[in-house]
């Protein structure tokens, strides 16, 4: 019998005959895998913690016919104050839900996973704007996921545009002027300079310093605006953790 010893975030958990889970776990070199945990719902079951969602931990598994199940687990990371939180919780479990989305089966995204701990830490210990930290994964994840967008200049003139826009299905930055000569390429979200500079600052800036930025009021407003847009349009679905969070938030 084959077994295991990894780190992993629990992404999903179900709730499988009387005392078992069947979760899916994003573990480092490993990707996204199905992993069973037996007992785990039993009183005073040492596997009760870790195979709770949004729970980070050294794990062993083992391969029994091919399917991982979780033998033993020790806590790294509960995120608490996440937990503690309704909105919070939310807006983790909207991360755990889009992370699982792009995720492959058996397959790193490299990346990946430090992005949804470190956006897990951002809201649990750091004093940011929750929608802020919600853009910056939004943002960066795309890129991970292979979406990234173009935002150096003008697609069509080259220059830096003087009223940006963020065009969703094709992903990249035009002048307001230049919006006819894209042809018929969907919806533009307009930005300012503010909010582009975030933009490009989560984009292609060092993954320690995602968040490290200052927005207000109308530029925040936009930069979120077209991350969310963004990684919706690019992905093709909507997710119902992030209709959940939206309806906490007003």
């Amino acid at each position: 019998m084959a077994h295991l010893v990894t780190r992993g975030l629990v992404l999903r958990e179900v709730n499988y005959k009387e005392s078992d889970k069947i979760l899916t776990i994003l573990a480092e070199g490993q990707g996204k895998r199905t992993v069973k945990a037996q007992g785990c719902r039993r009183k005073n079951s040492p596997l009760a913690a870790p195979a709770q969602l949004l729970v980070y931990s050294e794990m062993t598994w083992f391969d029994y016919q091919d399917r991982w199940s979780l033998k033993e687990a020790n806590t790294l990371n509960e995120f608490r104050g996440v937990r503690e939180d309704l909105c919070k919780l939310a807006l983790g479990s909207y991360f755990a839900e889009v992370a699982e989305t792009v995720a492959e089966e058996g397959l790193e995204t490299p990346g990946l996973l430090s992005l949804v701990l470190n956006s897990l830490y951002a809201l649990d210990k750091l004093d940011f704007p929750l929608e802020q930290v919600k853009a910056a994964f939004e943002v960066k994840l795309c890129c991970l996921a292979g979406y990234e967008p173009l935002l150096d200049a003008c697609a069509v003139c080259g220059e830096e545009p003087k009223e940006p826009r963020l065009n969703l299905s094709e992903g990249v930055l035009h002048c307001a002027r230049c919006r006819e000569e894209l042809g018929e390429v969907g919806i533009s979200m307009p930005l300012d300079a503010a909010s582009l500079a975030a933009l490009r600052h989560v984009a292609y800036g060092e993954a320690k310093r995602l968040f490290s930025f200052r927005l207000e009021g109308e530029s925040m407003a936009r930069f979120t605006g077209a991350a969310e847009s963004f990684l919706l349009t690019q992905l093709e679905r909507g997710f119902r953790t992030l209709d959940f969070y939206k309806g906490l938030m007003g």
